[in-house]
């Protein structure tokens, strides 16, 4: 005799493969929807302040489309931003911007406890935003934090100065990165100890990123058909 539960059953379970399917589908792309809102939504915040009232959105909507039609409109802080931004590094190139560049470092250099900050920002963005430099090109496996315990790190340069002379020409720096990758370690380790990987900077971090949950996607080879 047949149990009558298991149509029953069937059904939820059927049910819930589906929901869980979708919610694969549909997670990421809402994530990411809300992510890019988020972040126009804080430029907008903090940009539209400081741009006067008669040329916010809701003003010029309420212009246009007569009193009472007036609704905030996104993005208009991210425009103001990248618009300004292009600016302030078109007119940096030429020869006022550089000499007040200049100036600005040596006003700076005077100031004890902001001239820290300002120029650890500026080596970072430096780093982080110049092209002619390699910057997290390769990936390896380093033994971390105990020998026979392997991390997957990124290579990110040589080191100078005195740390170069005090560890030798063959050591390398490896940013190790804690999950969800918002910050991480940098050790200094000899080539040799270090296993490389052809893994690209991307995907190393979303495998760190995801806890070790996502794996790049390898390509099987084609074997021929006989």
């Amino acid at each position: 005799m047949s149990d009558p539960l298991t149509p029953r059953r069937s059904l939820m379970a059927s049910l819930r493969s589906s929901f869980l399917t979708g919610l694969v589908v549909v997670l990421p792309i809402a994530l990411t929807i809300y992510l890019i809102w988020a972040v126009i939504g804080y430029l907008d915040g903090w940009i539209l302040p400081l741009i006067p009232e008669a040329y916010h959105p809701q003003e010029l909507t309420q212009m246009i489309f007569g009193p009472g039609h007036s609704f905030p409109i996104r993005g208009v802080g991210v425009v103001v931003f990248l618009v300004f931004t292009t600016l302030m590094g078109w007119v940096a190139k030429g020869l006022i911007g550089r000499t007040v560049l200049v100036r600005l470092d040596r006003l700076v250099d005077r100031m004890p406890v902001v001239r820290s900050v300002y120029s650890a920002l500026k080596q970072v963005a430096e780093t982080v935003f110049n092209k002619s430099e390699a910057s997290f090109e390769k990936c390896c496996l380093v033994e971390f934090p105990r020998p026979g315990v392997w991390t997957l790190g990124l290579i990110s340069s040589r080191p100078k100065g005195e740390i170069a002379e005090k560890l030798g020409p063959d050591t390398i720096a490896v940013f190790i990165g804690l999950t969800p990758f918002t910050s991480g370690f940098v050790v200094f380790v000899r080539r040799e100890d270090t296993i490389p990987l052809n893994l690209s900077p991307e995907d190393a971090a979303k495998l760190v990123a995801s806890g070790g949950l996502v794996y790049p996607q390898t390509r099987e080879a084609t074997l021929p058909q006989a």
